[in-house]
């Protein structure tokens, strides 16, 4: 069964997250302050990703940041981002006790000098992969009789050593590389359960930074995603394929009656080009001839659409929007929510509109709803809006929304120490 949800994340030391924690439903919506952690969150999960996908020095360079950049200034310690994450095979799987339901977990330390995790530990079904100290092992647990298991332990994939029980045989590791060690180890080598939880890492992707600028750009190829402000889009949309975007097209005739094609032209020495196909009806003469719209000339709001439905398409496991609201009208909000709430994918997004809580129904919200807010030190913490006293009373006489509309978010801090402190 393969992995498709991250369950909860932890993070120390990677900007305001000094010792932060944060659970994950399918579908999580973070509000808060300006300047709180929102984006902050997002980009660490993107930050988790780029560990298995090994170039850090370009995804840095991407997001116009230094490896320096990354550490919190919040504390004195130094040079290294501890985090650990819970996977599972079903956003509704128990999280009290990960050992035994937990489809794997990833508990790592990155150097933000070094460029690479000094230490990780993954474990993803009956498989160990242990990094520490320069050295690399992986362990698979095997039943003994009569009912009992033992640990197999080996070098890497790589290597040509034995295997034993009992005590790990590591091997050194002599190779660079960056993020984790999973970023160089070759999917042909390695045990099935280490390839899913590699492949879940490999399609999460982040849209945090999608603009209308970015997405009108003509491109050669996508590499597999949009990129981080969507400049891909055009070669992404080519290699889709013809099917998938005729399904495109149906899911966004609803918003755009409209509309009668999408395409990604290829233009000389392999540019792709976004187009759309529209046809309207003259009061008089009726169907007026169909009309070729250039992607520098759509409307913001209908390419954020097209990037964000183009992603529900793909077979990528966990989606990242920063600002979800932007640039789409009032009366696309409930479309575009409902497209992402009922996504194959986990799907997690930051807004600072009540209106998109609004189209949440009551559980929903109380399960995927997390408020983000900095404690007198800086630190970033999160909790469940709903979970919030004076914000759950609401809720039994108001629409999620209007809780939201209704709240003093610069006066909850209090609240919600005195709630979690036990005060």
């Amino acid at each position: 069964m393969p992995i498709r949800y991250i369950r909860n994340i932890t993070a120390k030391n990677f900007k305001s997250l000094v010792d932060f924690k944060l659970d994950l439903a399918k579908f999580t919506c973070l509000i808060g302050l300006n300047g709180a952690g929102k984006s902050t969150v997002l980009q660490f999960i993107d930050f988790l990703a780029q560990q298995v996908r090994g170039d850090i020095k370009a995804w840095l360079g991407e997001r116009h940041w230094e490896a320096k950049d990354l550490k919190s200034q919040l504390i004195k310690k130094k040079n290294t981002i501890d985090f650990s994450v819970l996977l599972t095979h079903d956003p509704h799987d128990p999280v009290a006790y990960p050992g035994t339901y937990g489809a794997a977990t990833w508990e790592a330390t990155f150097n933000s000098v070094r460029l690479h995790c000094t230490h990780e530990r993954i474990s993803a079904g009956n498989v160990e992969l242990f990094v520490s100290g320069g050295s690399a092992h992986i362990g698979e647990l095997v039943p003994t009789p009569p009912g009992t298991s033992t640990r197999k332990w080996s070098g890497l994939p790589t290597s040509s050593s034995g295997t034993n029980s009992g005590t790990p045989s590591a091997q050194e590791v002599t190779f660079k590389y960056e993020g984790s060690i999973l970023s160089q180890l070759k999917e042909s080598t390695l045990p099935a359960a280490l390839v899913e939880f590699k492949k879940f890492f490999l399609n999460v992707k982040s849209l945090d930074l999608l603009s209308p600028e970015y997405l009108r750009q003509r491109t050669r190829e996508s590499k597999g995603s949009l990129g981080l402000g969507g400049q891909r889009l055009s070669a992404f949309l080519h290699e889709l394929g013809t099917q998938k975007r005729r399904q495109l097209v149906h899911r966004l005739k609803s918003a755009y009656p409209q509309l009668v094609d999408l395409n990604a032209k290829s233009l000389r020495s392999g540019w792709k080009q976004l187009e759309i196909t529209e046809e309207y009806h003259g009061e008089e003469s009726g169907l007026l001839p169909r009309m070729t719209t250039e992607a520098r000339h759509i409307a913001d709001g209908m390419l954020r659409l097209i990037a964000v439905l183009t992603e529900t398409q793909t077979e990528h496991r966990f989606l990242l929007f920063d600002e979800i609201e932007n640039g789409i009208n009032p009366e696309l909000v409930e479309f575009v929510l409902d497209a992402l709430v009922s996504a194959p994918q986990q799907v997690l997004v930051t807004t600072h509109s009540p209106m998109i809580l609004n189209y949440l129904d009551d559980q929903v919200a109380r399960e995927s709803v997390v408020y983000l807010y900095k404690r007198r030190d800086g630190q970033t913490r999160a909790i469940r809006f709903f979970d919030i006293p004076s914000v759950a009373e609401k809720l039994t006489v108001m629409g999620p929304g209007e809780a939201f509309a209704d709240t003093d978010l610069t006066a909850l801090r209090d609240e919600i120490e005195a709630v979690t402190e036990g005060r």
